[in-house]
């Protein structure tokens, strides 16, 4: 079926519009070449990776470098990089699933593989003119050469675009003399080619620039010494120094001063195969926990089969399986959104920038939501595990430590939050996104008699719907007055920013896991859905507890009198449940069939 444009939620559009379940692409909807392409990564997981986890945990750089070589063999490096480079050429759901099942062997390899296939590639395959293509992306899609991206520096973190590293023109104006330091650098120690960000004279904004490096001929680059760090310990991490690199102009990426838009761009693409890459590890911490739940006796009883180990494994589930469905549901948009540009004439680089950046709200929510859900996963992982989980001799410490970093690279949780708003309002004063119309009408909802008239709520999953689609409001409602209220002076409340992402967040991971499970309750029978149908329910429940309490906070804080107390009541309406959902039965439900199958098994 040929996918139109109006078929296709535009980015943030979830917010507006309703979406029906047919139109959510789930993981249940993986093709024959992906269902394969899965098992070729898992098998490959757990031949090369799984069993050299003590090697990588002892910082075995050489042994991650080796590792992306065998995976190079196997195609895995150019997955998303096209056939004429050297790549398989596979869409975007393939490359995220194979980001995905490759990621929870160990976050060391994961960084390592995410740093060069995404930032370290793709922005030469999306940005680079021919030449640079042909030069550089089948050495890169072969794993001949690794890939690095340099952007950050001692004094440039998330306020990337103030970096001190300058490029100058040569006498000859033929190259450009790169100087200054660059910090955190995945992949230093064995790359040979860096995306470099650097400022020619006075620019506004910094300009990329593709940089060889080559330890026989440094060229004026020199690298410090390994950082010693907390989790992905075998990932190599190292400060790079410029001193008077040559680069020739030529391999200035895009145009001068575009520099900023690329790191932004390719971030996007990262933000969201970072979320692919903590899906794996929840689902594979969630079965080493209730394996050890189920043999572990306490008080001559297995700890499964405790309450308070139940909660643990309930939402270790839960979160693993709204996580996969919500991701998966956007990188099928982000896939026909890039086909349709196809389509209409765009070349595959066009396509493809365009695509990823149509949904970057949705890049930014999963990149907060999966991110901190696979720490939370992991610390109740070790909690499972008691005295034994704090133990190096046990998987789950080391799942913990390589789990932080997921919250800070990429962009921090906190910038992502702030984006993720501050992108939707500007989508909505560009006319792509109607911010104003419905919260308009959400006001005018309020100021309206309200129906007590009690719904029917026979129809699967139709309560939760509804919920959905009140949260919607309270959003609306929430980010609408702040909008009238501030304007584009609202960037400076962050307070407010992050409170309102938190909403957003919420209802899109809620509305995901929802529509997934209608999809497949439709096709395999409620039966079948049991414990999906109690996982969603248990996840909206949860969700309009934080929407609640966030709502709250931003209305109690910028506004006052009849207004606040008008916002109050709504809050009150879009949060209240028809009927509740009995908590501890649906905890129950879900850990029993985890407890039975001795594994995550959705």
């Amino acid at each position: 079926m040929e996918t139109t444009d109006k078929d296709i939620l535009r980015g943030g559009q979830f917010l507006i519009k309703e979406t029906n379940y047919e139109d959510v692409f789930t993981p249940e909807d993986f093709s024959e070449e992906q269902t394969m392409m899965k098992e070729a990564v898992m098998e490959f997981n757990d031949r090369e990776i799984i069993p050299n986890k003590p090697r990588f945990e002892a910082k075995d750089y050489a042994l991650t470098e080796e590792v992306m070589r065998k995976a190079a063999e196997l195609g895995f490096l150019g997955v998303a990089v096209p056939e004429e480079y050297g790549g398989l050429g596979m869409g975007f759901v393939s490359t995220m699933l194979t980001c995905d099942y490759i990621s929870s062997g160990t976050g060391s390899f994961s960084t390592a593989f995410g740093a060069h296939t995404g930032i370290g590639t793709m922005p030469i395959t999306l940005y680079g003119t021919e030449e640079q293509k042909q030069k550089y992306v089948p050495k890169l899609a072969t794993g001949e050469w690794f890939g690095a991206y340099a952007l950050t520096e001692p004094g440039a973190g998330s306020d990337a675009n103030s970096g001190k590293t300058t490029a100058k023109l040569s006498d000859d104006g033929k190259s450009y003399l790169i100087n200054g330091q660059k910090m955190w650098i995945s992949n230093a120690g064995f790359c040979s080619v860096m995306i470099v960000f650097a400022r020619i004279e006075d620019d506004k904004n910094i300009t990329g620039f593709i940089v060889e490096y080559d330890a026989e001929n440094p060229n004026g680059i020199t690298l410090g010494e390994e950082e010693h760090k907390l989790g992905i310990r075998a990932s190599s991490t190292r400060q790079v120094f410029f001193s008077d690199t040559v680069v020739p102009v030529e391999n200035m990426l895009a145009g001068r001063g575009e520099g900023f838009k690329i790191a932004m761009n390719a971030l996007n693409i990262g933000r969201i195969k970072l979320a692919a890459a903590c899906l794996d590890s929840q689902r594979r911490i969630t079965t080493t926990a209730v394996q050890y739940a189920n043999e572990r006796k306490q008080f001559k009883t297995p700890i499964s089969d405790f309450g308070a180990i139940k909660v643990k494994l309930a939402e270790m589930a839960t979160n693993a399986y709204v996580g996969e469905s919500a991701s998966y549901r956007a990188a099928k948009n982000i896939e026909d959104r890039i086909a349709m540009r196809q389509a209409a004439g765009n070349t595959h680089q066009e396509a493809e920038l365009k695509g990823v950046e149509e949904y970057a709200i949705e890049c930014s929510i999963l990149k907060v939501a999966v991110s901190e859900d696979v720490q939370h996963c992991a610390d109740e992982g070790i909690q499972i595990f008691g005295g034994m989980g704090f133990s190096e001799d046990t998987p789950m410490e080391a799942a913990w430590r390589d789990a932080r970093i997921a919250r800070i690279y990429e962009g921090t949780n906190e910038i992502n939050r702030m984006l993720c708003v501050g992108m939707l309002v500007k989508k909505a004063m560009k006319g792509h996104v109607d911010l104003l119309g419905p919260a308009m009408k959400v006001q005018e909802d309020l100021m309206g008699i309200q129906s007590f008239d009690t719904p029917d709520y026979s129809e699967l999953l139709s309560e939760e719907k509804a919920m959905v689609a009140k949260l919607k409001k309270v959003f609306l409602m929430v980010a609408g007055a702040a909008v009238q209220k501030f304007g584009p002076d609202l960037e400076s409340h962050q307070q407010l920013l992050m409170a309102a992402s938190d909403i957003l967040i919420e209802i899109y991971m809620a509305e995901s896991a929802i529509l997934r499970t209608e999809k497949n309750a439709k096709r395999f029978g409620e039966d079948a859905q049991k414990e999906q149908i109690a996982m969603s329910k248990l996840y909206l429940y949860q969700a309009v507890d934080i929407i609640e309490k966030k709502g709250k906070e931003s209305i109690i804080s910028f506004a006052e009198g009849d207004e606040q107390r008008m916002m109050l009541m709504g809050l009150k309406r879009f949060t209240k449940y028809t009927n509740y959902p009995d908590i501890v039965d649906l905890r129950n439900e879900i850990a029993e069939k985890v407890k039975k199958e001795n594994k995550y098994c959705f």
